[in-house]
């Protein structure tokens, strides 16, 4: 299966987070929010210029930006 960032995913795309990279605050901060590697996600929407991306995780929504999201690893599930 392919892998790629959470801010290379279109909206409606699925996929199973395998890493979460950065440091520091923001990286704990992310985690804390439950995006945490074999976690399913999906894009919702995508802002018109990119950022920020919103995903649905564990039964809620939640905005990201796109700093942030190229930092997420997925593996892409299909439909």
């Amino acid at each position: 299966m392919a892998t790629k960032s959470l801010a290379q995913m279109r909206p409606k795309e699925r996929g199973k987070i395998t890493k979460v990279g950065g440091s520091g605050h923001t990286h704990r901060r992310i985690l804390d929010m439950g995006v945490v590697p074999s976690t399913e996600v999906t894009v919702e929407r995508v802002a018109p210029l990119g950022d920020p991306i919103e995903i649905k995780i564990k039964g809620y929504h939640l905005s990201l930006r796109k700093e942030e999201a190229v930092q997420i690893y997925v593996e892409m599930i299909e439909r």
